[in-house]
């Protein structure tokens, strides 16, 4: 009997240890509700442009506002001396059909192994958002990144969840509230290609056909206050028509932003500069920037010249058990592409304007409503453009 009770404690104990030395988590989010979406602007303005007003207009299903639904698995491994083996893959997909989102990729949000220590930090390959997306949202805007067109990327493009493939990404652990990260994609979108050196100068002979990027930034969160300032910078891949080359252009992006929180109320501020191009940038009720310049191939995919300021206020309280959440954010272009003059799009560029109010409120731990009404005008900087949203969702986290 003693030796039947040993046994059973020795195969508890083994058990707790192999449990402790590795882990696999099963997660995932689900976001559905009602609402209404609306994009107008004048035709002249947009790559349809035969004149008179352009305007779309859904009411129904909305899905993925407050947060993208998917599903994931993380682990990790103790390999002893403080050192763990880690990965993370995450799959984002549409509640309303089931397809799978970020180009239907099957792990399209997130896909890295690496290595982490508590003393040292963490090393992560593979595709992950950039630092602005990991750092700014968190500390500089009420809504948190979620909240579709409300969100602090409409304004902050290298903010609005940039995902990269082909990423080597190195974090500092949390000391005394600080965190530094630093990352770099040999290609930010789809494998990445060689380099032919044939000296025939034709086809892709000697061009950079790689999008690579560099992203890092520093943050601190202690108490009330937290603050973020950020850097990101890509250069686009080259691709020759004729005998001339396009692309290459170095897209350029800081941003600082910060929080304090005064219990009864928290403040949020933000700022940051664009050069020669954007980010990720944002749908406005399923118009996007690839519907602006879609038919005006004297662009060449070429954003060189632009230039944005970018600027958020924002704040959020606590209502009874749910926080209400307010924001303004504008992108004021400075400068228009240089390309832009030789197109169909030689007007003046305007500043765009977002002004959001958005409630939630939980039902349990991880299952809460949301409200949300967002308005934007000047979207993509055309004159006269407004993008309207309204809705009531659910969310629930697993």
């Amino acid at each position: 009997m003693k030796k039947t009770l040993l046994a059973a404690a020795l195969m508890a104990g083994f058990a707790g240890v192999a449990h402790a030395e590795t882990s696999v988590t099963l997660y995932g989010i689900l976001d559905g509700g009602i609402g209404y979406q609306k994009f107008k602007a004048t035709e002249n303005y947009t790559s349809n442009g035969n004149g008179g007003s352009y305007e779309q207009k859904k009411t129904g299903m909305i899905n993925g506002i407050q947060s993208g639904n998917r599903w994931g698995l993380k682990g990790s491994e103790d390999l002893g001396d403080g050192l763990r083996a880690v990965f993370q893959l995450e799959s984002g997909f549409d509640l309303s059909t089931g397809k799978s989102a970020q180009g239907g990729r099957l792990f399209g949000r997130q896909a890295t192994l690496g290595l982490a220590g508590d003393s040292w930090g963490q090393l992560d390959f593979g595709r992950q958002t950039n630092i602005a997306s990991k750092y700014l949202p968190g500390v500089a805007d009420p809504f948190g990144g979620g909240f579709d067109q409300a969100n602090i990327g409409g304004a902050f493009t290298a903010a609005n969840t940039a995902r990269y493939d082909n990423m080597v990404m190195y974090q500092t652990p949390n000391f005394s509230g600080f965190q530094f990260g630093v990352g770099y994609s040999f290609n930010t979108d789809g494998a990445q290609l060689p380099k032919f050196e044939n000296g025939s100068g034709v086809g892709v002979d000697g061009l950079e056909l790689n999008q690579r990027a560099v992203t890092t930034g520093l943050r601190y969160v202690n108490g009330p206050i937290g603050v973020a300032l950020t850097y990101d910078q890509f250069k686009t891949a080259e691709n020759r028509v004729g005998n001339q080359v396009f692309g290459g252009d170095t897209v350029k992006s800081w941003n600082i932003g910060g929080s304090y929180d005064f219990e009864v109320v928290k403040a949020y501020l933000a700022f940051g500069q664009t050069r020669d191009g954007l980010f990720a940038a944002q749908s406005y009720s399923g118009f996007g920037l690839g519907d602006l310049f879609a038919t005006n191939p004297a662009l060449n995919g070429s954003l060189d010249g632009l230039k944005v300021n970018s600027y958020l206020v924002g704040l959020s309280a606590p209502v009874g058990a749910g926080t209400v959440m307010g924001s303004w954010t504008m992108a004021d272009p400075r400068s228009a592409p240089d390309t832009l003059a030789n197109t169909n799009l030689s007007w003046e560029m305007k500043k765009q304007h977002t002004f959001s109010l958005g409630y939630s409120h939980p039902l349990s731990k991880r299952t809460n409503v949301y409200a949300i009404g967002s308005y934007a005008k000047n979207v993509y900087f055309m004159p006269d453009a407004k993008s309207t949203l309204i809705g009531v969702g659910l969310r629930h986290q697993f």
